[in-house]
């Protein structure tokens, strides 16, 4: 079986077709989502709710919000360990295929896993590479967008239509334009924002906290105070989807701080991120040639969706009440599956051809010949441009600018800005030519990109014959299998615990959290709650540990209500 992975940047699912339909997976603690929080405790590997815990009480054991800097060289310390982006993600893809096989009841071994539409090529190889570290045959990296088209069932359509899916998620924001035409869903254009999400709306309430709150500075507080007012500023952001006011409290130095905060007043301060929400907009609508009129629907995913100041924005933006028939969260991981059902070739499932775009312009670099006889170095030559649907080749002619020239060196370059240097570099490739006058011998570039963002350089010699070709994967040195397999070895010793375990360790750190949350007889209260739940755990007696479980899980939900 093909499961489909939503690998989020604040939280990842998991989900899985059957002859109903798309059906999420619930992870170890029975919940939907997994929190894509790592955390360690020396050689154990926390994943979830359970490294989010970890982290508040220990901020330096755990990283959040990793997803952000997939494809870069940044390094995570965890304790003493280092992690790139990248290995973070094996571990919450682990954790979900595990989850998976003990739900599904078989081994799990490939998947689709969806990322923004706007992520760029080493951004997607990163993800494809996660996935293999995590023990997975990435069948398919599809777009986000085009995941949850797939999902609202947009390629079932009686008629031909025009769909914008706007995708605000926790750390990133994605617009895209999908037309159906006949048994095609093709992606006409796609633009957004990778550090543009709900993290970002969560910000401004912290901002405005500390704006409130003159008796502390910011710069003076340590992280796990820092981790804890953010925890509350989520807290707060999530009581405006019921009241219009919210109130964000904050215990620290053993001092309580409140703040009241007016939807009104929050609306307010969140204008310039909602002006960021629409260039990509605007962006997508000139790059499809398509009018907003034009548009037949509007759908809304991305857990950031179900804030009512970006619901309410939308809504004048687009003058149309959008669909979010879907729970916002779960679309994405469900289109996955089906995706992952359609590579199957499930009986259930209309047969459709989906086309995707490639979201960047692919290029060279150039030499331009001025009026004045004299050349300027530097310039950028488009080859592929951007929203091209892929799987895509286009070739380009270039030529020799010097007498006696024998060496053409092809940068391949990725981006929108005229100039090369402003744009990033994939990789290069140098090809010997003949010499003669210049202008004499030329070369063909030929750049064909696929649907997993495998971009394909060749170079011909046009006056030789000769051809040079080379497959570009990112600009991070790849992986090989070996090089892959060997560092799953050295990842090994890390070990997700077992999941009845998971759950008590759930427990206690968030015990520990209350227990450093409160004061006077609050926390005397707490300490002889988590004493007891401890006790019960030294006996090593199943159905003792799971009836004391039970009694504290209920304590900790009632507590956290009040």
């Amino acid at each position: 079986m093909i499961i489909g992975i939503d690998l989020g940047t604040t939280n990842s699912l998991v989900a899985y077709y059957t002859e109903e339909g798309p059906k999420i997976i619930p992870n170890r603690l029975g919940k939907a989502l997994t929190p894509s929080v790592v955390a360690v405790e020396g050689d154990q590997i926390y994943v979830g709710e359970t490294a989010r815990e970890r982290m508040l009480l220990y901020p330096d054991s755990g990283a959040s919000v990793f997803k952000r800097t997939m494809g870069s060289d940044k390094k995570y310390r965890l304790e003493k360990h280092f992690f790139s982006s990248e290995e973070l993600s094996s571990f919450v893809l682990r954790s979900l295929k595990e989850d998976a096989e003990v739900f599904l009841g078989e081994p799990i071994t490939e998947a689709v896993i969806s990322v923004p539409a706007y992520f760029n090529d080493a951004r997607r190889k990163a993800t494809k590479r996660a996935g293999e570290l995590a023990g997975l045959n990435v069948e398919r990296i599809i777009s986000e967008p085009t995941a949850a088209a797939i999902a609202y069932g947009l390629y079932e359509c009686k008629e031909d239509a025009k769909f914008l899916v706007f995708d605000l998620g926790g750390g990133t924001f994605d617009v895209s334009i999908l037309e159906l035409s006949g048994s095609i869903l093709e992606v006409r254009a796609v633009a957004g924002d990778n550090f543009l999400g709900g993290e970002d709306f969560t910000k401004v309430l912290e901002d405005m906290f500390y704006e409130k709150m003159k008796e502390f500075h910011r710069e003076t507080l340590d992280r796990k105070t820092e981790k804890y007012i953010h925890k509350q500023a989520e807290l707060c952001k999530i009581g405006f989807g019921e009241h219009r006011t919210s109130v964000m409290s904050c215990v620290i130095n053993e001092k309580t701080y409140e703040m009241e905060v007016e939807l009104s007043e929050y609306e307010k301060k969140c204008e310039d991120l909602l002006e960021r929400i629409r260039v990509p907009v605007k962006k997508s609508l000139m790059d499809s040639r398509l009018r907003l009129s034009e548009i037949d629907k509007v759908v809304l995913v991305g857990g950031g969706t179900k804030l009512p100041v970006v619901r309410r924005f939308v809504g004048k933006l687009f003058r149309t009440l959008p669909d979010t028939s879907i729970n916002p969260d779960e679309a994405i991981a469900m289109g996955a599956a089906i995706q992952g059902a359609m590579k199957e070739r499930k009986d259930s499932i209309r047969e459709v051809i989906l086309t995707d775009v490639c979201p960047f312009t692919l290029g060279t670099e150039v030499v331009v010949e001025r009026e004045n006889g004299g050349y300027e170095e530097g310039h950028f030559c488009p080859i592929i441009e951007r929203n091209t649907v892929i799987p895509a080749s286009r070739t380009e002619t270039l030529y020799t600018i010097r007498d006696n020239q024998t060496q053409v060196c092809v940068n391949v370059l990725q981006g929108e800005s005229r100039f090369a240097v402003n744009n990033l570099l994939l990789g290069e490739l140098n090809v010997t030519v003949p010499k003669g006058p210049k202008g004499k011998e030329s070369i063909d570039v030929t750049y064909t990109y696929d649907v997993n963002s495998i971009l394909e350089v060749q170079v011909k010699v046009n006056s030789t014959g000769e051809i040079i070709k080379q497959i570009l994967k990112g600009q991070q040195v790849d992986m090989t299998d070996e090089e892959i397999a060997a560092r799953m070895e050295e990842l090994a010793y890390l070990k997700i615990p077992p999941r009845e375990q998971e759950e008590n360790k759930l427990l206690l750190l968030r015990g520990e959290r209350l227990y450093e949350e409160n004061l006077g007889e609050d926390r005397r209260v707490i300490e002889r709650a988590l004493q007891r739940f401890e006790m019960a755990l030294n006996t090593q007696d199943p159905a003792r540990i799971e009836a004391a479980r039970t009694d504290f899980r209920e304590f900790l939900e009632e507590w956290e209500e009040v």
